[in-house]
Parts: structure tokens; sequence; C-alpha cells
């Protein structure tokens, strides 16, 4: 084949090698034409499937495939021009680390690609099937997966290159150093995150607060430095990591119950319907259906209020949803003012009472007094 190409090269005045480089560049340009065309029939196929996984494997390949077959080309290429030109020359142990060094790179983007195209999967599989899942998990899994990724081809890269890796790690050593003195806040909320991810006090999605900082709302995005969160007026609140290492964090989002707590007053006038009105309450706080008995559950006459007599009412809703909570509990207060008025008893607000007929008696008094003085 060779010696067909220097004799076709010297009857149209070209080198043969010339020839032989062109062929191989040109053979690269086609092979990555039919795998560009392949991979687009391929990934109509994959997206008829009822998976996404073989999705994940089409996205993985589909740009470094196409890098590799350009990159094996060239480095061909300059393999059969290095010996007959000095504008094109490299040693042949360059030309070998450098085919090496195109294969570590182009396994290590496939990789990368690999794992967030499974992430993706993952996360759609799950979606579409309704099943809860950890989507904080899955990121920072993902992300720890890259990481080793692009480490290793790193360290491969190195290797081929004759890079001493004791001498760079020494090197990273020191700096590492420097750099952690002179970032200990970056690196507090790396640390930060990544007791969140250990901890679990909290999920993308759920609802948190904080009773010792103005925090409170969903959670939107865990990230290695910082934290989303959308308040309830939609504003979003970015957190560092590191805050939640030093504050008390509650997560409403993973209560069993909600709680219904009042005190309910009645005059002094009905204190004679006081127990009707309690026992009452009581059952039908008990034969409520949309309140958990199985937890604690009192009704009773708390105490004599400033202006009235007040009956505690204290018991659990199935429910932990936010909005069906609260018609649960319009329900509940409703009722127990229909059980109030029936005995033909009311709700106590704040009065005075003024008794006239002692205060005309002072009177009297008081101007007797005087009028004694007065004559004395």
């Amino acid at each position: 084949m060779i010696d067909y190409l220097e004799q076709f090269g010297g009857v149209v005045g070209i080198p043969g090698w010339v020839l032989q480089a062109f062929l191989i560049i040109l053979a690269a340009l086609l092979l990555e034409l039919i795998y560009r065309s392949f991979i687009k029939r391929l990934e109509g196929f994959a997206d008829k499937t009822r998976h996404h996984w073989d999705n994940a494997i089409v996205y993985a390949g589909k740009r470094p495939i196409s890098l590799l077959i350009w990159w094996q080309g060239l480095v061909m290429a300059a393999r059969v021009m290095t010996p007959h030109t000095e504008f094109v020359y490299f040693s042949t142990e360059f030309l070998g680390g450098l085919q090496q060094l195109g294969l570590v790179v182009a396994a290590t983007w496939f990789l990368f690609r690999l794992t967030t195209g499974f992430e993706r999967a993952y996360v759609a599989e799950r979606r579409k099937r309704n099943e809860s899942f950890d989507i904080t998990t899955v990121s920072v899994l993902g992300r720890i997966v890259r990481i080793a990724v692009v480490l290793t081809g790193v360290l491969t890269i190195l290797s081929i290159l004759e890079i001493p890796i004791s001498g760079f790690l020494a090197a990273g050593g020191v700096g590492g150093i420097a750099v952690g003195l002179a970032a200990r806040d970056l690196l507090a909320n790396f640390f930060g995150g990544f007791m969140v991810f250990m901890d679990r006090p909290f999920s993308v999605g759920d609802w948190v607060r904080s009773p010792d900082k103005e925090i409170e709302g969903v959670v939107e995005q865990i990230g290695w430095r910082m934290t989303t969160i959308r308040k309830f007026d939609k504003r979003p609140m970015y957190v560092p990591n590191a805050t939640f290492t030093t504050i008390t964090v509650e997560n409403p989002s993973r209560m069993t119950h909600r709680r219904i707590f009042e005190h309910i007053g009645l005059r002094y006038d009905d204190q004679a319907v006081v127990k009707p009105v309690v026992d009452d309450i009581r059952a039908m706080i008990m034969a409520h259906e949309d309140l958990d008995t199985s937890q604690t559950t009192m009704v009773h006459f708390d105490n004599y209020g400033p202006h009235s007599l007040d009956i505690m009412v204290f018991c659990f809703t199935h429910t932990t949803v936010w909005t069906t909570y609260h018609a649960v509990r319009e329900d509940v207060l409703l009722k127990i003012g229909a059980i109030i008025a029936r005995h033909g008893a009311e709700i106590a607000f704040p009065t005075r009472t003024l008794k006239l007929e002692q205060a005309e008696q002072m009177a009297r008094e008081q101007a007797r007094e005087e009028q004694a003085h007065a004559t004395v």
C-alpha cells in the first residue's frame, strides 16, 4: 500500500507520505461522520425505549469517542509526517505518550459523562414510577464519583507524562496548608455540607426553620458551599453550610402529627354548665375522624381566669399537611362553639363590672363624714 502511494505520488508530483497522512486524516473524518450518523440513530432508538439507562450510555459516548477518533487520527498522521519533514517532528516516545494521553482523556471524559447520565436516569426513573427518593444523596454520590474519576484521570496523565507523583503530592500538601489557612470559611462550608449529608437533618423539599436565626422555608438545593432555602414569601435565602453546625434546626416536614392546643373561655355566669360543656367537647373530640385519639388527647376545665372559666383542648390531627390541618382545626373550633351555644353559654371576653349600689352607699358614707367634720 505504501509503495503504491509512493508510485502514485510520483505520478502526480506529491510525496507519498503526504498522501498517506492526507488519507489518514480523511479516514478519521469519514469515520467520525459515520460515528455521528450512528450515534444519532442510536439516540432516536434510545428515546423510544421505556428506560433512561440507554440514554445515559449514548450521552456518555457521544463526544468522547468523537474526540478519540480525531486525536488518534492526528497522532497517526504525525507519525507518518515526522520522518520526512522538520516542520512536523516529534519523537516516537512523545507520539506514543500522546496517543496514550488521548485514550486516558477520552476514557476520563466518558466516565464523567456516564456518571452524570446515570444520575439523571436514576432520578427520571424514580419520578416516572412516582417513587420517593432522596435527591440529595443521589447528587452527592454523583459528585463523589465524578471527583474520583477526575482525580484518577489526572494521576494517570501525570504518570504518562513521567511527572513524579510523590513530589506533586508533597507540593500539593504545602499548597493545601496555605490554601486552607486562606480559605477557612470555604473549607468550613464544605465540611458543613458533608455533615449535612451524613447526618441528614433535612433533604431537598423539606420545610426547615431555626429558632436561633431567622431561617425558615423550603430547601431547594444543598450544595457543597451553601444551601438554598425558598422562604414562604418566595424569596430565596442562601445559607452557608457552616451555619448548620452551630445552630438548632427544626424540620417540621418530618412531624408525624399536627397539634391543636386551645383555651376556650366561658363567662363566670355559665359556671353551672361548665362540666356538661367539657363532657360534650371531649365526646366530640374522641369521635372526630380527623383526630388521632391514640395520641395524647385532653379536654379539661383548666383555670379560673381573670375574666373567664378556661377550658383546655389538646389533641393531634392525622394529617400533617398545612392547609388540611387548618380545615380540621376550623371544624373543631366551630363544633366547640356550637356545643357552647347549645348549653346556653357564651364565650367570655374581657369585661368590667361596676357595683352601683355599693358605690352609692360609699358616697353617702363619705358625705356624712364630711358633714361631721364640718360641724366640728
